[in-house]
């Protein structure tokens, strides 16, 4: 995205907006992002319609590995589901107020809730790779804020309540979805470090200290945008791996991340596409 372009004028994200609909042809109901070796999900789309993001003029381009760079329209029953197959990240050289483009132009194509989707590190020892966890609350020591600068108020308010920033009644549908399913599904608190490298043994000593239960390098941008423009968000980890420290003498690996969400896709696909349809 070009570094010109006024990130805090309205009409930037309503011309995205109307770019992605002359695409995709109908208004989406629900908007999901796809986290790393998570975007085997749109094969489960009707009618898929795919749109690079580089055809939206001005918008982000994935430059991350395992993510595809482009939005995938179509139907999960009766909801129509716009999925972003890769996400943009800090560590990619995006500024922080970039982060917060793609939620912003969901507001504007009126979507009615956001599903952002992740890999992440367990933390805690009870958590292990191939777990799904819905994330109740963040924790994010940088002061760093895609909502730092002018205040855009067509989205809204200088100062918001974060509260229930991962909605809470989102939240309990995901859960009695699992009771129905048999999906063992855990729920904790995630951590948000920006990378690119994983996070140190004593870093995550320290996050375990804080009450952390995963970490990852992404999530906690886009719910901080989702919630300044309040549109309701559920947000769900893929445990891949047992973060550093945890696991005498384990290696990470970003190998490690794509080979463990390519083990459990089936499982958190039949999942996330009888929590969309529920939802």
């Amino acid at each position: 995205m070009s570094m010109e372009m006024n990130l805090y004028d309205p009409s930037v994200y309503a011309a995205m907006a109307d770019a992605v609909l002359q695409r995709i042809g109908d208004a989406p109901d629900i908007a999901v992002v796809l986290g790393s070796g998570l975007g085997d999900f749109t094969d489960r789309l009707c009618s898929p319609v795919a749109v690079g993001y580089r055809e939206i003029p001005g918008f982000p381009v994935s430059t991350a590995p395992y993510h595809a760079g482009k939005f995938v329209f179509g139907r999960l029953g009766d909801k129509k589901v716009l999925c972003m197959s890769g996400r943009f990240h800090l560590y990619e050289g995006y500024s922080v107020q970039q982060l917060a483009v793609p939620v912003r132009v969901f507001k504007k194509l009126g979507v009615k809730a956001a599903v952002l989707t992740n890999a992440a590190g367990a933390v805690n020892p009870a958590l292990a790779p191939g777990d799904i966890m819905l994330i109740k609350d963040h924790i994010k020591l940088t002061s760093l804020s895609p909502l730092a600068g002018p205040n855009v108020s067509e989205f809204g308010e200088r100062f918001f309540d974060v509260g229930d920033m991962y909605t809470s009644s989102l939240r309990q549908t995901a859960k009695t979805v699992a009771g129905r399913t048999g999906v063992p599904v855990k729920e904790g608190v995630y951590m948000y470090f920006a990378g690119p490298q994983f996070e140190t043994p004593a870093e995550i000593r320290m996050a375990r200290v804080l009450g952390a239960d995963a970490v990852g390098m992404s999530t906690a941008p886009e719910a901080l945008a989702a919630a300044h423009c309040k549109l309701p968000l559920l947000a769900v980890s893929v445990i891949t791996n047992m973060a550093a420290g945890v696991r005498p003498d384990a290696v990470l690996s970003q190998e490690e991340v794509r080979d463990t969400a390519q083990k459990v896709r089936i499982v958190f696909s039949d999942y996330m596409e009888e929590v969309i349809k529920t939802v």
